[in-house]
């Protein structure tokens, strides 16, 4: 038990930091102009769901590798909670404070067309729906005073996920939402996940239930909102993402004990399962609409089950540089799924701007604004977007949320070490470098 609990998955920290920067991909590619970008490029970028729901599995994997003990919570309840909160918190607060001081200055700034757009008032609807001749732009939304105020303070509880219709501010801010009420049923959830026997029929039973609510949707025809938003964020329905990771480490940990380790053989089929998966959902995307939510929400289960699986049969490397920053990338995972969008709209402006940029632009902004708005994105500066965004993600995690999230454990109600005991410490001093 004492080699369990000082066991350090690696290969899953490269896997959490690979995740993260797929979703940059994601959402930020698109941005370039379609001549710039292969055509191979859009479609491998544009599951970026596979991404978000292998994260959230993958958090229940490792949070039960750090808690659970023989069926039992390391530490009480209350001071796990007390842990995820400050670890979430400060980093939910570090980017909505980015998010409100870029937008400012975009909006100061005047670029056309998307300076009327840069407020924290627009929104876009959630829809999967054919739209037929109408534009996207039907569905672009300015808050209301009352709907500002309910959207901020959703935002200030973490509770935005469970706005169907659209999401507000900083969007990709819902998944820290979503994990922190995958953080409040663990205590009460992965101690008996952990102690079912047969884990493997359970998981299946699990999978099975995720696809229930695309079902039903699909069979109602209900691709508009709120049905679209629900599927796509709202923490009740993608709990079984989480649920999945528990019973998987419950399942892998008794196989090791077993000694029923695949071989290099089992592992290249895996890797080829996991591969024809995600390639049959590039392709399928591509037809009926219902295929959307089926793969949102379940299909692709098994694939991302196959996937962590893979990553944690790594073994740990014996370059100790390479396995702190292994460490340091993956900690900073959580902050490139919540900080790259406003980390590019800062850089994509920049780039308009200094392809303008002259002495003139002192005495003509507005001229130099209309003239930067016309510039289009090249994709030769999309590394430097990647490596800065990665820099400023290192960052924020450590000179930012951890500081704060020490700051938060003196006044959180903690479980402290001594009542831990020596093993319990050491992982929880680990799962707090980790942000897990």
């Amino acid at each position: 038990m004492e080699r369990v609990s000082k066991e350090k998955f690696i290969g899953l920290e490269w896997l959490r930091f690979l995740l993260g920067l797929y979703v940059v991909f994601f959402h930020t590619i698109h941005a370039y102009p379609d001549e710039q970008r292969p055509w191979w490029l859009s479609d491998l970028t544009g599951v970026g769901f596979f991404a978000t729901s292998s994260f959230f599995v993958l958090s229940g994997f490792l949070l039960a590798h750090v808690y659970c003990r023989q069926g039992q919570l390391r530490e009480p309840g209350r001071s796990f909670l007390s842990r995820r909160f400050a670890n979430l918190y400060p980093l939910h607060l570090f980017s909505l404070g980015l998010t409100a001081v870029v937008l400012l200055i975009i909006a100061k700034l005047g670029i056309p067309p998307d300076d009327v757009k840069a407020t924290l008032r627009f929104v876009v609807y959630d829809t999967n729906e054919d739209l037929g001749d109408a534009s996207r732009e039907t569905l672009e939304h300015f808050m209301s005073n009352g709907e500002l105020l309910l959207n901020f303070v959703l935002q200030l509880f973490m509770l935005q996920a469970w706005n169907p219709y659209y999401l507000t501010f900083n969007p990709p801010l819902w998944s820290i939402s979503t994990l922190f009420f995958f953080y409040l049923t663990f205590p009460l959830l992965a101690p008996r996940l952990m102690r079912l026997r047969h884990k493997a029929v359970w998981l299946v039973i699990v999978a099975l239930v995720y696809l229930i609510p695309p079902l039903w949707v699909i069979q109602q025809h209900e691709y508009g909102s709120p049905f679209t938003g629900m599927l796509h964020r709202m923490p009740l329905l993608r709990l079984p993402e989480f649920l999945a990771g528990i019973l998987l480490y419950g399942l892998f940990r008794e196989m090791q004990s077993r000694g029923r380790v695949p071989r290099i053989g089992g592992r290249v089929l895996l890797a080829g399962f996991v591969l024809a998966c995600f390639v049959a959902a590039i392709w399928l995307l591509k037809g009926e609409q219902f295929w959307y939510f089926l793969l949102h929400n379940g299909l692709l289960l098994p694939a991302q089950l196959a996937l962590i699986y893979l990553f944690a049969l790594i073994s740990t490397p014996a370059s100790d540089r390479l396995n702190r920053w292994s460490q340091r990338l993956g900690t900073a995972s959580l902050p490139l799924f919540v900080l790259h969008v406003p980390a590019f709209i800062l850089f994509s402006r920049s780039e308009k701007l200094l392809g303008v940029a002259s002495a003139d632009c002192f005495d003509a902004w507005a001229d130099c604004a209309m003239r930067a708005g016309d510039q289009s994105l090249s994709l030769w500066f999309y590394p430097l977007y990647l490596v800065l965004t990665v820099v400023l993600c290192v960052w924020a995690q450590e000179h930012a949320v951890v500081p704060a999230r020490k700051w938060l454990l003196k006044w959180l109600p903690v479980q402290s070490k001594k009542q831990a005991g020596t093993s319990g410490s050491a992982d929880a001093s680990r799962t707090d470098r980790a942000g897990e």
